[in-house]
């Protein structure tokens, strides 16, 4: 039995190191912002406005250079007229290193189509088109703010009748409209080679984050308000947690708190 015993014990020990681990391996994402593109549009004289959108690539520089697919993008196929009236579907929601924004671009398939008089057509489109739909976005992304970028695809502009061919061509108008819609919370606690636990607290609403290996920490999508902030250092320290009140949050800043030295 005691055999067995030291062994769970060993178990739950390790663990409680992966776990730790994992924890500060998560505060290596503090010089990251999220991004969030949305797809909304207006209504349209159709019945349907079906894009099939296969990719979503962002690029940091303003040229053909550093393209980069968004990872787990929802691609497929999408009725634009579906997408009127305030709503909207979320294409992408990912972490980026903070920086320069430049260009967005859609690549679409084959699989677009317009209804009209309750019949699918086709909708060609031009051969300038088929590397991609840029979009300029010129926008710095901050390290821990959310941003939301929404594109309005233009579908009744976008498609147009070929004389009187009886063919649609697809020749997208899209606007972009860039939003930052968090900010965030970043300090120090000494000393820093005790991990603690940062909460941000408004009301019932608490976000948290845990300090790095050198006491660093960055609370990031917290929405704009007034928070209490506490420090609870690992029960093993013996040192007192902290509370910081009235730390306003403003949208698209980061607030800095400092360094808080934690005592016995």
């Amino acid at each position: 039995m005691n055999w067995k015993g030291t062994l769970i014990a060993l178990l739950c020990l390790l663990m409680l190191g992966i776990y730790a681990c994992m924890d500060k391996e998560d505060t290596g994402t503090e010089n990251n912002a999220r991004l969030r593109i949305l797809l909304t549009d207006d209504p349209a004289d159709y019945e349907e406005v079906n894009i099939d959108i296969q990719d979503v690539q962002i690029n940091p520089q303003n040229d053909d250079n550093g393209w980069n697919s968004l990872d787990d993008a929802n691609t497929g196929v999408y009725d634009l007229l579906e997408l009127t009236g305030g709503l909207d579907v979320v294409l992408a929601d990912v972490e980026l290193p903070a920086g320069r924004l430049s260009q967005l671009r859609l690549i679409l398939g084959d699989d677009n189509t317009v209804k009209v008089n309750g019949s699918l057509n086709d909708l060609k489109t031009p051969s300038g088109q088929q590397s991609g739909l840029k979009i300029q976005i010129n926008t710095d992304l901050e390290a821990g703010v959310t941003y939301t970028i929404l594109l309005d695809f233009d579908a009744a502009r976008s498609v147009v009748k070929a004389g009187n061919s009886g063919q649609f061509l697809l020749k997208p108008v899209i606007s972009a409209t860039v939003e930052a819609t968090s900010g965030s919370i970043q300090g120090t606690v000494t000393p820093p080679n005790v991990q603690s636990v940062v909460y941000a607290i408004m009301n019932m609403d608490t976000l948290s984050t845990f300090t790095d290996d050198a006491g660093r920490f960055l609370i990031r999508g917290v929405p704009a308000g007034t928070y209490r902030v506490e420090i609870v250092p690992e029960e093993t320290s013996g040192l007192d947690p902290a509370i910081i009140e009235d730390v306003n949050v403003t949208i698209g800043q980061v607030t800095n708190i400092g360094t808080i030295n934690l005592e016995n």
